[in-house]
């Protein structure tokens, strides 16, 4: 697996009506589908889901396989989830090994636990795909400038968010390429035990704590060379305002989770 094809932060450019829809907006569908997820107790319900966030991929031209990527990275956390949910649920014996037992429930249980995990991944990930970080960054400090008046710093809260999000492909393909260069080396990350393999990524820590306090010493310097002091008095070059689709989009998406968080 190579870390700079993980999708969760990256931005695919595409001219799509996914695309055009005001940041704001997006936010709300994404924070829609996530909150309903896990409302759903049922696979019937989450189908819906899953049927909902591939219409969202295909209307956003976002090809598929480009978003499934999201999940190489987390291939573990799924196979972990699946496994403790399968062997730690207690019901119906199918097989048992030794002290290990695999229950019927419990295989029910990981399926969809898998799968709602699965489904928040990928909507999360389309949110950061079909949006763009100067984008998202205006529509995370317009929806949270209404809480200004209660000391929320909605602007720097929206700045750290969206450098967090930009930095993590600079860091992934960083790790890349330190890998890459170690195994140039004659170190091995791929055969081994599970713990083995753990092992071997712990080298690749420093260079990378490194370079991300190296990286965030020149943004704070550039920051400071152009004189930045924060949200008070900033103007926008761009500015977004919700549209007829923008309002009827959020309430289909809204309605349709509501509807299945309420029958499943």
């Amino acid at each position: 697996m190579r870390f700079s094809e993980m999708a969760l932060g990256q931005y695919y450019p595409a001219e799509s009506m996914i695309h055009r829809l005001d940041p704001r907006s997006k936010l709300l569908i994404a924070s829609a589908l996530i909150v309903g997820i896990f409302f759903v107790h049922r696979l019937e319900g989450l189908a819906g889901f899953a049927a909902i966030i591939c219409l969202m991929a295909v209307l956003a031209q976002v090809p598929l396989g480009y978003l499934l990527r999201s999940l190489r990275p987390l291939l573990i956390v799924i196979i972990l989830t699946f496994a403790v949910n399968a062997l730690f649920t207690p019901g119906e014996a199918v097989a048992s090994v030794w002290i290990i037992t695999v229950t019927r429930e419990g295989i029910q249980r990981g399926l969809f636990m898998t799968i709602r995990l699965v489904l928040l991944i990928t909507a999360s990930s389309l949110l950061t795909l079909t949006t763009s970080p100067m984008a998202l960054t205006d529509g995370l400090e317009r929806t949270l400038s209404p809480f200004r008046r209660v000391g929320v710093p909605a602007h720097e809260f929206a700045m750290m968010m969206t450098i967090a999000l930009r930095f993590i492909p600079t860091l992934l393909e960083e790790a890349d390429r330190t890998m890459k260069a170690q195994m140039a080396r004659g170190a091995d990350f791929e055969s081994g035990s599970l713990v083995r393999r753990a092992k071997s990524f712990i080298p690749l820590l420093v260079p990378l704590f490194i370079g991300a306090f190296r990286r965030a010493d020149d943004l704070a310097v550039a920051m400071e060379a152009r004189c930045y002091r924060g949200g008070e008095g900033r103007t926008r070059f761009k500015v977004i305002r919700m549209g007829f689709r923008d309002y009827l989009a959020s309430a289909a998406v809204v309605s349709l989770v509501v509807f299945l968080a309420v029958v499943f």
